[in-house]
């Protein structure tokens, strides 16, 4: 990694009120199920990968950017980032537009998540929003492709929103990330492609990175490691990253621009201790992209995303449970780890 003057994160897109609702199954069509608890909290991948970073390293540089509305849903998000010490001048808080939101429902029974979504304030999200001109940041973290109507769409030349918005940050001298949603296959692929040549890191999970090749990289939850080893490949092959990270529940690949794969299983979590998944992901990212920024070996840096995850499943929300980088490693290290997998 080349030397920088520039310090910390930025990160742009998603952010939304999470409605979470604990329910003891999820129901099917006209029949009823009860629901266990409920939280309000901070989503989305913007949010989450910003409180995640602060919660790991208290003194690090974090800004971020992005469109609520003017209401209820948008004055907790304001909070969580006043209550994270994020610095939120570029959030831009829209009158008479309600505040991206998310119903997610985690079933007791099985773990899993569904999620409904309200586009709300997000949809308006554009290039116009992004100005890279004070920012001292190192990595600007960016996502979510697929909901936001207007990023989504091609933007004066570009492909699409977010390519122009990679560009931009990248000619400001910032190193790019993006993250993703698991939406429909074809849907994802048509608005990623476009990016992958104006990205320096990319962070997905064993699903999108099927999604990204056409391979069937999962079946029924269970990933094919041989299938996402052939897949990272051809992800690197197609893009600019210097390093791309892909995760899933028993494991961890990281694959170098000199052709190095490595692999690094994750945390044996207690079942007992797991409350819901919900934001998981985000903080596997932010646990493999702090590790990035400060120079750990990938190794380390995949220890530390895994850390980030597990510690993470200890809450219903996306990052209440989150801790700094040493309580995470600690924490990891009294659970244990799992064997890989073979290919």
């Amino acid at each position: 990694m080349a030397e920088t003057s520039r310090r910390g994160f930025l990160t742009g897109g998603t952010w939304c009120a999470d409605h979470n609702k604990i329910v003891d199954r999820w129901p099917r069509e006209d029949t009823v199920t009860k629901i266990l608890g409920e939280t309000v909290e901070g989503g989305g991948s913007a949010c989450n990968f910003a409180i995640d970073i602060r919660r790991l390293d208290p003194g690090m540089p974090v800004a971020t950017i992005g469109c609520i509305g003017d209401d209820a849903d948008g004055a907790v998000l304001l909070a969580q980032a006043d209550a994270a010490g994020i610095d939120r001048s570029g959030m831009v808080i829209l009158p008479n537009e309600r505040t991206n939101y998310t119903d997610a429902y985690t079933a007791s029974a099985t773990g899993r998540r569904t999620h409904l979504y309200l586009p709300g304030a997000s949809a308006h999200l554009s290039p116009d929003h992004f100005d890279f001109s004070r920012s001292t940041a190192r990595i600007f973290h960016l996502g979510l492709p697929g909901i936001h109507d207007i990023m989504d769409g091609p933007w004066k030349g570009e492909a699409n929103g977010w390519v122009a918005v990679l560009k931009a940050a990248r000619a400001a001298g910032l190193e790019t990330n993006f993250e993703m949603l698991q939406i429909a296959p074809e849907r994802l692929r048509g608005f990623v492609e476009p990016c992958l040549g104006h990205l320096d890191t990319l962070v997905i999970n064993d699903y999108e990175v099927g999604a990204l090749t056409g391979r069937t990289t999962t079946d029924d939850g269970a990933t094919d490691l041989a299938a996402c080893l052939e897949a990272g490949a051809l992800v690197m092959e197609r893009g600019a990253m210097k390093v791309l990270a892909i995760h899933f529940p028993t494991g961890g690949l990281a694959f170098e621009r000199d052709g190095t794969v490595t692999r690094v299983p994750s945390v044996a979590v207690p079942p007992e201790v797991v409350k819901g998944a919900n934001g998981a992901g985000d903080a596997f990212a932010a646990g493999f992209m702090h590790g990035w920024h400060e120079g750990r070996p990938v190794s380390d840096a995949l220890r530390l995303a895994h850390a980030t995850a597990a510690a993470s499943l200890r809450s219903v929300g996306t990052t209440g449970s989150v801790e700094p980088v040493d309580a995470c490693l600690a924490l990891a290290d009294r659970w244990g780890w799992r064997e890989m997998p073979a290919a």
